[in-house]
């Protein structure tokens, strides 16, 4: 398939990244890799405690060296973090990449996510802050993507053939 992964998934929190991208991963033949997995397992931290004990910015320096050595390294799908795509750095390193943004509306993500879910940026009023987020996202979502996906009414597998039909990928 080339250089770098055969798909990038991008999108906010509860979207299905992991899942979708185990999915793909599975009918292309290849091996999913997640961002912010590869940050717990490479500092021994959930991600909530390093938002916690270190702040945001030291959470998304990580990210930003996490998403560098992924597209360099890896060669399936990748899932990135929902905000991965803030850092102009990331943004550019995405372009020239298939790069699909899978996207939900608020009451769908809520129900996914949960209102008690360990997700640092949603603690207070969940609802408000997705829609802050996405607000501020949704634009830079696109900009590196160059399919969207809506999830909102679609199981899993029909996320993933949507975007193999998209990105016109074959199935392995």
């Amino acid at each position: 398939m080339g250089g770098g992964p055969a798909v990038v998934l991008v999108g906010p929190m509860g979207v299905g990244k992991s899942t979708v991208g185990a999915i793909l991963a599975e009918r292309l033949g290849v091996t999913c890799r997640d961002t912010d997995r590869d940050i717990v397992e490479s500092t021994g931290r959930e991600i909530s405690e390093i938002f916690l004990d270190e702040g945001e910015p030291a959470f998304r320096e990580l990210e930003r060296a996490a998403v560098r050595t992924a597209l360099a390294e890896h060669t399936g799908v990748l899932a990135l973090g929902g905000g991965a795509v803030l850092a102009e750095e990331t943004r550019a390193l995405l372009a020239g990449h298939r790069v699909a943004f899978l996207e939900i509306d608020v009451h769908a993500a809520v129900k996914r996510v949960g209102l008690d879910a360990p997700r640092p940026l949603l603690v207070i009023n969940p609802r408000q802050q997705w829609r802050k987020l996405m607000e501020e996202r949704r634009p830079l979502y696109t900009e590196v993507a160059r399919v969207t996906v809506g999830t909102g009414d679609r199981t899993p597998e029909e996320v993933a053939d949507a975007i193999l039909d998209a990105l016109e990928l074959k199935e392995a």
